[in-house]
Formats: structure tokens, sequence, C-alpha cells
């Protein structure tokens, strides 16, 4: 898009000198060089909407070059004009910049063509020999910029698709990291199950055996110790179920999903924890819903928002509630509605107990979110 607009001011200004010196020349009247003028700049702003079609533009860029000949054919009394030269040059290149180098040479011929003849029959004031020496020096030049043109998509592509390699390649190893620790806790959960779990077990059984074979005042003490292992054996069950259970929420996901973000150029994200929000006392399922209402936020910044930056609050005002805030700047006020995933966030945020709300504003929009904290009872 900018150098569509850079185009347009080197070719307007040509175009605005090359008519004026016309006008100079031959005294051409206002009424044919404003319809000139129109036709030839709505031939132009064409271009980007038939970019895609190499022929269509050929075709387009043909009548432009056709417009530029027909309004600055020389005047038999007058001079060449050498705005109109220069005219003729900037579509030549924009010609060149935009399409395959055939096609490019068919809109260059029909240009040179316009200038060549009325040098051939004598009513231009530059030599056939000054325009050919001038066209080749012109082609060779445009033909030289075509080729660093290719050269430069090319390296863009390129650089495109390693960049992509790479960060499939930062997916994996975050991947393979998860599956890693997965299976870490895995292992190290068996060997607890498989020893610790064991010795416990016989132990209680050991203590019970004991206990039945003793007096009553020694049998006291040894069912307390009995229970003391059956209380360790099951603290030991529950600690193994959840080291295999898989971690999919909590803060610590969601600072490993900040880091992905910003490692692979997304987002820009400011995140702030206030008030102990890192020791508020959550359950599981709480940590999960608020892991997915900030994945679910951060998802539609990526996909809706023009500013690729996002803030993310955690804190518990007053230690009772739990409050997450997921905003980012808006350039302009646009017309939204809430689709699946937000309603889905506002669900889930209703079962554990909490509230989620949605706000837009002229220069922020907002997901917000509040969840009940558990009283801790003194044992």
């Amino acid at each position: 898009m900018r150098s569509f607009w850079l185009w347009l001011l080197f070719i307007g200004t040509a175009w605005f000198l090359a008519v004026r010196q016309q006008q100079f020349i031959s005294s051409v009247s206002m009424t044919w060089s404003l319809l000139s003028s129109a036709c030839f700049f709505a031939l132009y702003f064409l271009f980007p909407l038939v970019q895609k079609n190499a022929r269509l533009l050929t075709l387009v860029q043909c009548g432009a070059a056709c417009v530029v000949v027909i309004v600055f054919w020389p005047n038999v009394e007058g001079e060449m004009n050498l705005y109109a030269l220069l005219l003729m040059s900037l579509l030549a290149g924009h010609a060149f910049y935009l399409l395959p180098l055939l096609y490019a040479s068919i809109v260059g011929a029909l240009l040179f063509a316009g200038v060549a003849i009325p040098a051939l029959i004598g009513i231009s004031g530059f030599s056939l020999l000054f325009i050919s020496f001038y066209s080749v020096l012109l082609t060779v030049a445009l033909i030289i910029l075509k080729n660093m043109r290719i050269l430069e998509i090319d390296q863009e592509a390129r650089y495109d698709a390693l960049l992509s390699e790479y960060r499939k390649l930062k997916r994996r190893v975050a991947t393979d990291e998860s599956q890693a620790r997965e299976e870490e806790r895995i292992e190290v959960g068996r060997e607890i199950h498989d020893s610790v779990g064991h010795k416990l077990t016989a132990l209680v059984m050991q203590l019970e055996v004991e206990r039945m074979q003793s007096d009553h005042e020694t049998g006291s003490r040894i069912a307390n110790l009995k229970t003391l292992a059956k209380e360790s054996l099951e603290e030991t069950r529950r600690a193994v179920k959840t080291m295999k259970d898989k971690e999919i929420g909590g803060v610590s996901a969601i600072i490993r999903l900040i880091r992905q973000l910003e490692a692979e150029s997304y987002l820009r994200i400011h995140f702030s924890v206030k008030h102990g929000a890192f020791t508020a006392p959550l359950t599981n399922n709480q940590t999960i819903a608020i892991y997915r209402a900030v994945q679910e936020a951060l998802t539609n910044v990526m996909r809706h928002s023009h500013v690729r930056e996002a803030k993310i609050l955690f804190e518990v005002p007053g230690g009772r509630v739990f409050r997450f805030e997921v905003s980012n700047p808006v350039t302009f006020v646009e017309p939204w509605r809430e689709g699946f995933g937000i309603t889905s966030m506002k669900e889930r945020i209703k079962e554990v107990g909490g509230e989620c709300h949605i706000s837009h504003s002229d220069s922020c929009f907002m997901v917000s979110g509040v969840l009940p904290l558990i009283k801790e009872e003194n044992v």
C-alpha cells in the first residue's frame, strides 16, 4: 500500500508538470487537460484492483500508456515535452515493478512506439538515436530492478518459511518439554506408589499384628501409630494421584502461555500480580477456568485487535475474592457480538461460582472476572 502512494506521488507530479508544459507549448485547452487527467488517474486507480490478474493489469496499463501517448503527442511546431518523457519512464518502471517480464515488455514497447514514431517522422524535438539509446539504458535499468525485485520476493518467501519452521520447532520443543515433565511425574509417582506405598501398607499390617498381641496400654499406643501410618498412606496415594493428573491450569500454565505468545511475536503482554494472587487458595477447577478465560481473551486479541498488545492483571482485593482482568487498547470502536468462545468462558466461570464481564470503550476492550476464594480452616 505504501508503494502505491509513492508511485502515485511521482507519477502525479510528473503528470502535472507535463500537462503544464504541454499547455505552454501548444495551448491545450483546460477542458482537454481535465478530461485527460481524469481518464489517466481513473485507470491508475484500477491498478491495485486488478493487480492479482497479470493480463488484466497489462490491459489497464496499456490503456494508461495510450492516454499518455495521445495527450502528449508532439506538435509539429513544438518541442518534445521533457516531463512527458519522464512520465512515460515512470509508467514503464511501474509496469516492470508489478508485472512479469513478458507483460511488462508489452507496456514498455507501447510507450517506446509512442516516443519513437514522432522522432521517426520528424515531428519530435528528440532524434531517433537519442530515443533508442535512452530506451536501451532504461530497459537495462528496469530489468536489473526487476531481477532485484524477484530476488527480494524470493528472500521474503524464504524468510517466512524459515520463520514458520522456527515457530514449529519452538512449539515442538515446548510440547516435548511438557511431555518430558509428564513422563517424569508419572515415573516418580510410580516409584512412590511401588516403594513408599508398599512399605507403608506393610507397616500398617505389622502394627495391627503387634496390637493384637500386646496388652491394653501398649495396644493403645500401637493403634495411634497405626492411625498415623494409615494417614500417611492416604496422603501418599493422593500425592501420586495428583502427580498423574496433567497440569492444564493455574498461574504457571498462564505464564507458559504468555512466554509462548511473546516468543512467537504474536503479542506483547504486560503481566501484573497484586495482593498475593500467586498464593490465593483456588481450587483446581477454578485455576482451570481462569486459564481458559485468559487463553480465550488472548486468542480474541490475536484474531480481532489491530493492536498487538495486551495487559493481564491478577489480584486478591480484600483477600476474599480472586479477580482477573485481560485488556487491550483499541484504535477505533468496532461493532462486536458475543460468540461461542465468550459464551463458553462465561459459563465456565459461572460453574465455579464466579462472574465474568465484558466491557468495551473507545480506547479499551476488557475481559474481567471475579471468583470467590475458599476459606482456610484452622486445624
